[in-house]
């Protein structure tokens, strides 16, 4: 079970509830709880759905924003799945205090929230002045805001309908809805052999036939990682897209990969039971080197769960998730 702690720290005129905490590097903080998870075994995106007792579960899917419906993305998504799993939540919905408020409600007395990042960028005064001086496009400089957000499990007086979820997706073999998604993106994807795998320098995909999965679930999750793999090629989102033979880099793509099929299991209620530990020791490398390479990772993976997710936008895909 994961256990990413996010401090309840406040951020940009977020109320702040249960007490406050000293602010500190932000990318370091984050990194570390996620190398501890992974040097305990455990993968903060991997079944983040999963029952922490018998009195509660968390829907499938990505956590979203109550009020706007929007999903949340990058980072973000292993900070809020951590949150909900470690506190028990029952819902991926979260809201701001003042996003309660708005919608009829309040955030309950004492309640802890989580936090989150949103990127943003601005252009110093005296960049803006050497820019002007030598007549050329002024460089924005990127930082870190933090925001306080609160599960809607933790606020009253909210209406109904913001507390429906999804269930939990039942056992099958054969899901309609990954199928046509895999088809429809229009990958060279072919089935065969004992090893699934994807070569650049031809854009082929290809992996083992489902039968030959010992829980056949998991034959959808090995084929978003490879169409995350996919989604790299410089026709497409253009990532490096080095060989093994820089390890580093190729522990890199290996880690969006990874996220990105979570990302796209999780839209659509699939849960895999495997866990790739095949790259454990590479990705615990990256990370205590470069304490924003998980948030680099995450963005990554989310543009490319979203490049395979837009193809259902573009092609008639059945909504159903199983078959009866």
């Amino acid at each position: 079970m994961t256990n990413l702690r996010i401090s309840n720290v406040g951020g940009d005129g977020e109320r702040r509830r249960g007490g406050a905490k000293k602010r500190g590097n932000i990318y370091q903080e984050v990194t570390a709880k996620i190398v501890s998870e992974l040097e305990a075994g455990r993968f903060p995106w991997a079944q983040p759905w999963a029952v922490r007792d018998e009195a509660a579960s968390l829907a499938p899917g990505l956590p979203k924003n109550a009020a706007t419906g929007a999903n949340y993305s990058g980072i973000n998504i292993l900070l809020l799945w951590g949150a909900a799993i470690e506190t028990a939540r029952t819902t991926q919905a979260w809201l701001t205090y003042k996003q309660a408020l708005a919608l009829g409600g309040n955030v309950r007395k004492g309640e802890r929230g989580a936090t989150i990042c949103y990127a943003d960028s601005f252009i110093p005064k005296k960049e803006q002045d050497r820019a002007a001086s030598e007549r050329e496009d002024p460089r924005r400089v990127g930082f870190l805001k933090r925001y306080t957000v609160f599960n809607i499990d933790q606020c009253e007086g909210l209406a109904d309908e913001l507390y429906a979820g999804a269930g939990p997706l039942s056992e099958c073999e054969t899901i309609p809805r990954a199928e046509s998604l895999i088809k429809v993106t229009g990958a060279d994807f072919r089935i065969g052999g004992d090893k699934a795998l994807y070569v650049p320098s031809k854009d082929f995909i290809c992996v083992p036939p489902q039968p030959a999965f010992f829980e056949q679930i998991n034959y959808y999750r090995t084929c978003f990682h490879e169409l995350g793999h996919w989604t790299g090629h410089k026709l497409r989102l253009d990532r490096n897209m080095k060989s093994r033979s820089g390890v580093k880099d190729y522990a890199r793509e290996e880690l969006v990969a990874e996220l990105s099929s979570a990302f796209v299991c999780a839209s659509l209620s699939i849960t895999p039971t495997v866990r790739h530990a095949d790259y454990l020791g590479s990705w615990l490398a990256v990370l205590r080197e470069d304490n924003r390479a998980i948030f680099s990772a995450a963005s990554k993976a989310s543009k490319a769960a979203n490049f395979i997710l837009a193809f259902e936008e573009t092609a008639d895909v059945p909504l159903q998730t199983q078959t009866s």
